[in-house]
């Protein structure tokens, strides 16, 4: 079964709100077996309403909107849903009348006749009760195709999705199994995984496909399949993974985002009974909101001294004066005193300490844009490490991040 999610409204075309209702949707829809085929967002408009109903009716078995169902002259979608179905005419649908009068009386508010309109659905429609708002969510099934026509408000979505969408197509169609697999990696960029699992790749069978989802630091590579059993997707998929654990062993840390890079940090460092502190110049505190993002962080983490100037490093982390004036502040000298500052004044194991040049200047140093050097301090040893990140400055800084918390990892194992 394949699904096409059409989202309405011009605030998501100007880039007024993130569509994250899209997300949801295809999550939810692809764990019932229901493939996401194309998400596509429109403007509030009739024409292009209709347009994108006919063409998503070519392409998909179940149609999913968002959007346009609320009370004023701007929301258009039930009346253009209603003109799509051979000319369909609104009705007022009463119960919606006292279901919104229920609400009101809760909350005090009085009803007025602009609600009423909420009420007013195309005849074809099947009502789906939002249990949540105002607005009715409606189920078509037109020329064996599903479509459904969803609220925009995410909390009501959601309501409407779990509660009443997805048990009606799981009771309509019979549905495949979609099964996903996830590896964490670190450390190796998309082209030079795919060049040593080539063979792998090359020998899947075509039910199972893998996608490389690259971001600052780390590939995730998906593995899916599709299929009738779940018992025998299951067996095919833990094997095809266990055959990658054996191909690139020493970049994996695990399986989905359980296996985040900082996680199995924190892990390692509870295992042992030791601690962690970080000093940041260029990356503002970002390497300590990743830690911490890990619950249970606190039985591992110390805290953060954030450096962004040569005061700070001097009067903070107790950076020599004279370091900063031979080398500058961005130095693997510099880098190293703030790490062993760190590492002394919160009384860690380990210390991770970051400076370098964002950009757009380089303000008193001597390095260019884009340049780095991270230090990783232990109670055995010290490690620090140039890196030139390029450009532009949130590059430089995502991937400082990324790259700081591979090494203490590597360090860690």
């Amino acid at each position: 079964m394949k699904a096409e999610i059409i989202t309405i409204g011009d605030e998501i075309l100007i880039g007024q709100i993130v569509d994250t209702n899209s997300q949801f949707i295809g999550q939810e829809l692809n764990k019932i077996g229901v493939s996401v085929y194309q998400i596509t967002s429109i403007q509030d408009d009739e024409q292009h309403i209709l347009n994108a109903l006919k063409e998503a009716q070519e392409r998909v078995d179940i149609v999913i909107l968002t959007g346009g169902l609320g009370p004023t002259k701007d929301d258009i979608t039930k009346k253009t849903i209603a003109k799509f179905f051979k000319d369909d005419k609104l009705v007022e649908y009463p119960e919606v009348i006292t279901h919104i009068k229920e609400m009101f009386q809760k909350i005090g508010h009085p009803f007025k006749e602009i609600q009423r309109y909420q009420a007013q659905l195309p005849s074809k429609a099947t009502l789906l009760t939002n249990s949540f708002g105002t607005a009715p969510g409606m189920w078509f099934y037109e020329n064996d195709t599903v479509f459904v026509s969803l609220p925009g408000v995410p909390y009501e979505m959601k309501g409407l999705i779990t509660n009443q969408v997805l048990p009606r197509i799981q009771k309509q169609f019979q549905l495949d199994f979609i099964m996903h697999k996830t590896i964490m990696t670190y450390g190796l960029g998309e082209s030079m995984i795919a060049e040593r699992i080539e063979d792998f790749e090359n020998n899947l069978p075509t039910y199972i496909k893998l996608a490389y989802l690259p971001s600052f630091g780390k590939v995730r590579l998906r593995l899916s399949a599709i299929g009738k059993n779940k018992e025998t997707l299951e067996k095919e998929l833990n094997e095809k993974v266990a055959a990658i654990y054996q191909l690139i062993p020493e970049i994996i840390t695990g399986l989905d985002e359980d296996s985040s890079l900082e996680k199995r940090i924190g892990e390692l460092l509870q295992k042992n009974n030791q601690s962690i502190a970080t000093a940041e110049s260029l990356t503002g505190g970002q390497i300590a909101a990743n830690i911490v993002s890990v619950a249970g962080s606190s039985a591992y983490y110390k805290g953060s001294f954030i450096t962004y100037t040569a005061d700070t490093k001097i009067n903070l982390l107790g950076v020599l004066p004279a370091t900063i004036n031979t080398y500058t502040v961005v130095s693997k000298e510099v880098a190293l005193e703030m790490a062993r500052g760190v590492k002394a004044k919160l009384q860690t194991n380990y210390a991770i300490a970051v400076t370098g040049n964002a950009g757009p200047t380089t303000d008193n140093t001597d390095k260019s844009v884009g340049i780095v050097y991270i230090a990783i301090i232990s109670d055995e040893k010290e490690i620090v490490k140039e890196f030139n990140f390029g450009q532009p400055r949130e590059k430089v800084i995502n991937r400082t991040v990324s790259k700081a918390l591979e090494m203490v990892y590597k360090e860690l194992v």
